[in-house]
Formats: C-alpha cells, structure tokens, sequence
C-alpha cells in the first residue's frame, strides 16, 4: 500500500467525536474543575462554560443554548432548580443535571418532579457521563415524539382540508349537474310520450334505457347531495330526548310500516347532547333498510341503548336477511351495495351517511354481532350532556310502531 493510501486509511478510521456544549453552574473553581476533569471521559468533544450567578445564567442563555446544564444544589443566593424554572420560562428544552455535595432522596425524587432530570453526587462524579448520555437520549426521544406529533398534526389537518375541498367538489357538481340532467331527462321523456309504441320494438327498448338512466343518475346525484351536506352543515349540538327523534323517524317511514305491517319495538331511551336532525336520519335509515331487506317475514326491529364507559351504546336490530360478517366494512362504503337492484332499490349511501353523522358526534357505528336471523347495528354517542357526563337513566319503552 502507498504512503498516500495508508494516510487515507488512517484518517478514515479516526472517529470524530460529536461536540457538546455545556454550561456549569458552579460557585466553587474547585469543584466545576474536577466536573470538567470528569467531562473528558465522555465520547463527546466537550466545550463547558462556567456561571455562577442567576444574572451570568440568564446572560448566557442569550449569547448561546448549550446542549445540557449541570448545576449544583446549593448555590448561596439561589439554588439550582432556579434555573429549572427558568428553562421553563423560556419554553427551553435543555436537559440539567445537578451535581450537588449531598441531596437526600427525598429532596431529589421533589427536584426531579420539578424539572430536573438527573442528579449526581459530587463523591461519585463517575456516574456523570452516564448520566448525561441518558438525559440527551431521552431529549432525543422527546424531539422525535414532538416531530411525530406535529406531522401527524399536520397530515390531519392536510386530511381535513382535503375532505372539505372534496365534499365542496361533491355539492357545486351536484348541484351544477342536475340543470343539464333535468334538461336530458325531461327531452326523453317528451320523446317517450311522442314516440313510443310508434317506432320499432328496438326503438323502444332504446327510449326506456335511457329514460331509466336519467332516472338513476337523478337519484344518484340526489343521494351525492344529501352525503355532501352532512358534512357541510353547521354541527349544533343540544339536549336531544332521543325517544322524540326515534318517534320522528318513525313518523317519516310511517306509509312504509303500515304498508309492511313492521313493528318498532323501542326499549328506554336517554336525554343527551346530539344534533337532533342528523340522528333522525341514522334511525330512519337504519329503520328503513331493516324493513327493506326482509325475507318473508313480517319485518321486527328492536331499538335500544346501554350507557358503557361514558358513551350510550345503541343498538338497532332485527329479523330480515342478515348480513355476512366480510361485509362489515364495506357496507359502511358510499354508493357500496350488496345486491342488485333487481332485488332492492337504493343506491348504497344510506349506510355511508349513517356513518359520517355519528363520527361528527365523536362516535362509532359498526354491524354488531347476532345470533339467527336477521342483524344489529350498533353506533356509541359520548354520554355529555351540556359539557358534563350525562346521568339519565333513559325513559320508558314501548312499541311505537306497527
């Protein structure tokens, strides 16, 4: 190897130490000299500056943050943990080690609810590379945990603005398409009056696919609005007796129930902080898809809410078709349906919107477990009744439909 080559070699493998600059508040030249002695051992290039006064301290803190203090105890006039409180003052995050002549167990246990993070005697100055490797790991784990912190705040707040412009998209496209559509619409249908039954028997078939398309792509941008506006209306919450907004709800399906011969059975039901309007719509769409997708029998559906670790838990159920459990997820998805329309009307967005309205109240709804026919869906709303944990009991049950 040449002279060049082993000069290379040889500086490569010279580890530079990392710097680390310290700032010792001590008022005796003896003892910050043997803390200094002491700091040489550590794999840092260690740069120390003395203060021994709270005006010094607070002078230097302007000139230059160090990279950890160590301070003693006892300093006459004031003591370390004053400049504890000024860190905190100052919102400074510098790990401060005090480094004291004696401190009984209980004075340091105070000192480090206080603020402190360490502490190390002066007979047993050994133990201060250790400690200073451990106070600056934890503000490194600390650092990283503020960095998460406030990129998750930030990819949050990116996901809610995205929602917004999206849910803005979805309401002005709606909104703008139904002129033209109503337009497409109404031609075919004048088309139809004129022409069907006069033309081809293909013709024919033609005229009603596309009058059937207007149709859907009317109700599909009728259900797009609705699930735009959830998100778009102002959410006010006030004292809400849900048997009142189940009753609504029932009043709304009323033609439906009759139709069906469906009874609502509603056990007692609580007073709490809810915006009334939007949780009429979860009841009446979980009350309609219930009587919706039956199977032959007369439609039941049993209404009814458990107060569980501050949050009533709801639970809406009854005996149609059931649904499978692999499907417990996605039936939560907008537009997602589970069988053709052959079978059952709908666009698949009643669920979705169910879904959008509880998580603005704070909760969660899911397709709860059940045994035989039929299923239960569940949705939790916070127990807050005007900023304080609701204590009603509920109100009386009863059959309210049928």
């Amino acid at each position: 190897m040449t002279t060049a080559g082993t000069q290379t070699a040889t500086e490569s493998s010279v580890q530079i130490k990392p710097s680390l600059e310290v700032l010792i508040i001590e008022d005796s030249m003896v003892d910050s000299e043997l803390i200094r002695h002491e700091l040489r051992r550590c794999d840092f290039n260690v740069s120390c500056h003395v203060v021994q006064s709270a005006d010094e301290f607070k002078a230097r803190l302007r000139e230059t943050l160090p990279d950890i203090i160590l301070a003693d105890y006892n300093l006459g006039q004031w003591r370390g943990m004053d400049a504890v409180e000024t860190l905190r003052e100052r919102r400074l995050d510098i790990p401060l080690i005090l480094v004291s002549g004696a401190l009984g167990d209980e004075t340091a246990v105070e000192c480090i609810k206080q603020g402190a993070t360490d502490y190390v005697l002066k007979d047993k100055l050994a133990r201060l590379p250790a400690a200073i490797h451990r106070a600056l790991q934890e503000k490194r784990l600390r650092l990283d945990h503020r960095e998460a912190e406030k990129a998750l705040a930030s990819k949050v707040e990116e996901l809610a603005r995205s929602n917004r412009d999206l849910e803005q998209f979805a309401y002005v496209a709606s909104h703008d398409l139904q002129e033209p559509l109503r337009m497409v619409s109404a031609y075919t249908q004048l088309l139809a009056d004129r022409y069907l039954g006069k033309l081809d028997e293909q013709a024919d078939k033609y005229i009603n696919y596309a009058i059937d398309g207007a149709t859907r792509m009317q109700e599909l941008i009728q259900d797009l609005l609705r699930f735009s506006r959830v998100g778009r209306q102002e959410m006010v919450l006030q004292s809400t007796d849900i048997r009142l907004v189940v009753e609504q709800a029932i009043v709304n399906l009323k033609v439906t129930i009759d139709e069906t011969g469906s009874t609502v059975n509603c056990g007692p039901l609580p007073v709490l902080l809810a915006n009334g309007p939007q949780l009429e719509q979860v009841f009446q769409n979980l009350i309609g898809n219930a009587i919706k997708f039956r199977d032959g029998a007369v439609p039941v559906i049993n209404i009814r809410a458990e107060l569980k670790g501050g949050n009533w838990i709801f639970s809406v159920s009854d005996n149609g078709i059931g649904i499978a459990p692999e499907h417990s997820e996605v039936i939560f998805t907008i537009f997602q349906r589970l069988h053709t329309r052959a079978e059952y009307s709908g666009n698949g967005i009643g669920l979705a919107i169910c879904k959008k309205i509880i998580e603005q109240h704070g909760g969660t709804i899911w397709l709860g477990d059940h045994s035989g026919p039929g299923c239960t869906f569940n949705f939790s709303i916070p127990a807050m009744e005007n900023g304080a944990p609701n204590k009603n009991e509920g109100n009386q049950g009863s059959a309210i439909g049928g």
